[in-house]
């Protein structure tokens, strides 16, 4: 069953393999046992930073939420592993730990770097970003490349007809990054393509004020636009029969692409627009073309459907 995305402040569904890591994710406690799991391993991917803390200790709680805060906005970049050392003594005993807070860095499954008590914001800030310009000098992505990762998974989903799967992982990036204006659109286009029209005018309507204008819900928002146009475009076998008796029928030819477009059927809409274009240019006032135009900004003007619709178009337009 298709449900909506968590409301602000409510717990989504774990994370699907590749997806963006939250920021509960990139910090977590951790124990003697898993700590070859947890660092060891889990730095082969990306830099984990270790923080060796106790609760009785007060350099440790002034430094625990800066690094905690500094970890998170390099969202995904580097992640956080934090020991309490009175319950977990034996990896403290045996990287030697004599005093903490101790702070190590492993990288690829080795120590990297590390420091002794509690730094200021900006020492800890550019402790991790040394790490990350570690990690990028060795071929290993960030946060952007996970992100890259995430919506190409997103979008595979979404193409395949797993629309709560794709939800999901959207729904998680947004948790990452609540301003996110890409995944705030996707999740808006899983609406739109599971017929949830009402939902998705209402979310696109509360978009955040700093992502409203940005091109990815423009898209976003012509693309509810032809929904709704097509919404009462009529059954497509229906329409192919009356397309195939008449080849000149325009009018059911344009239904017809409606209906495929409200299918989710992109390239086989876009088909039918320009045989009507091909056989009549100016059929219903250029309606073939001027439809065309609303795909283009329902697709985004990137899209490989776009740019692909666009040549044809020209080439009939100058033939």
């Amino acid at each position: 069953m298709f449900s909506m995305p968590p409301a602000n402040g409510s717990k989504p569904a774990a994370p699907a393999a590749g997806a963006a890591p939250s920021a509960a994710d990139v910090v977590k406690d951790s124990s003697d046992r898993a700590f070859m799991a947890d660092v060891i391993e889990a730095s082969r991917d990306v830099p984990v930073i270790v923080d060796f803390w106790a609760p009785w200790c007060g350099p440790c709680k002034q430094l625990g939420p800066i690094i905690e805060k500094v970890v998170r906005a390099a969202k995904g970049a580097v992640r956080l592993v934090k020991i309490d050392t009175d319950a977990n003594p034996m990896i403290a005993s045996q990287l030697r730990v004599q005093s903490i807070p101790a702070v190590y860095a492993f990288f690829q499954g080795r120590p990297v770097d590390g420091f002794m008590g509690a730094l200021p914001e900006s020492q800890v800030k550019a402790f991790v970003d040394k790490l990350v310009a570690l990690a990028k000098q060795a071929g290993v992505g960030g946060a952007d490349d996970m992100l890259e990762e995430a919506f190409a998974q997103a979008k595979e989903l979404m193409e395949g007809g797993d629309l709560q799967g794709a939800l999901d992982l959207y729904s998680q990036i947004m948790q990452a990054e609540p301003e996110n204006a890409q995944a705030y659109a996707g999740i808006i286009r899983c609406l739109i393509a599971a017929g949830d029209l009402e939902n998705a005018k209402q979310m696109l309507a509360q978009a955040p004020e700093a992502i409203a204008k940005d091109k990815e819900l423009a898209n976003v928002r012509a693309a509810l636009d032809v929904a709704e146009q097509a919404a009462n475009a009529g059954p497509i076998p229906e329409l192919m029969e009356k397309v195939a008796h008449d080849p000149n029928d325009h009018a059911s030819r344009f239904d017809l692409a409606m209906a495929l477009f409200a299918a989710g059927k992109r390239e086989a809409a876009v088909d039918e627009l320009l045989e009507i274009f091909k056989r009549d240019r100016t059929w219903n006032e250029d309606g073939a073309r001027k439809q065309l135009v609303k795909f283009f900004e329902a697709f985004g003007q990137t899209d490989p459907l776009t740019v692909k619709t666009r040549r044809r178009l020209s080439t009939m337009m100058f033939s």
